[in-house]
């Protein structure tokens, strides 16, 4: 279970995973022996799931980034487990989320180019008889990308403060 001082650590550590243990220890009041403690036990138990860089995709040569909605021909668990081992396997799927609604799976995907991704899409999609359809929507701006979430320390802007 996490208290009050560890979500106060969370927020900061999901805002900049740079700080060191005495930084941290200035903004929760805390030791830094104490602050290392706390974050080791919190990735132990799994709270911190890793510790992840956020990279400009075009800094790589993949500046497209598709929004992928995938539904499979059957809902069965084989499938479905199929589906996912086969998403966790391949580098242009960012992220991957089983969903409830109309699809089964929304997919962030990577791409160089729109050849790049037909090229993904013949091998990963058409070539897959457990897959029903997919629909694709290219993203145009990237206007917030993380994987912070709310630990209840920080204040909500409203946009007029």
């Amino acid at each position: 279970m996490i208290d009050s001082i560890d979500r106060k650590i969370l927020h900061h550590v999901q805002a900049n995973n740079q700080l060191t243990g005495a930084e941290l220890s200035e903004l929760v009041g805390l030791s830094a022996t104490s602050i290392q403690r706390r974050l080791a036990r919190m990735r132990a138990d799994k709270i911190i799931e890793a510790d992840v860089a956020i990279v400009a995709p075009a800094a790589l040569g993949r500046p497209l980034t598709m929004l992928v909605s995938v539904e499979l021909a059957r809902e069965r668990s084989d499938i479905i487990d199929r589906f996912k081992r086969a998403v966790r396997d391949r580098p242009e799927v960012m992220s991957a989320y089983y969903i409830t609604g109309e699809t089964d799976f929304l997919l962030i995907v990577s791409a160089r180019d729109m050849a790049d991704y037909e090229s993904f899409t013949r091998e990963f999609f058409y070539n897959n008889p457990d897959i029903k359809g997919f629909k694709t929507a290219v993203a145009m701006d990237r206007i917030k990308t993380g994987f912070q979430v709310p630990t209840g320390d920080q204040k909500i802007s409203t946009g007029r403060d």
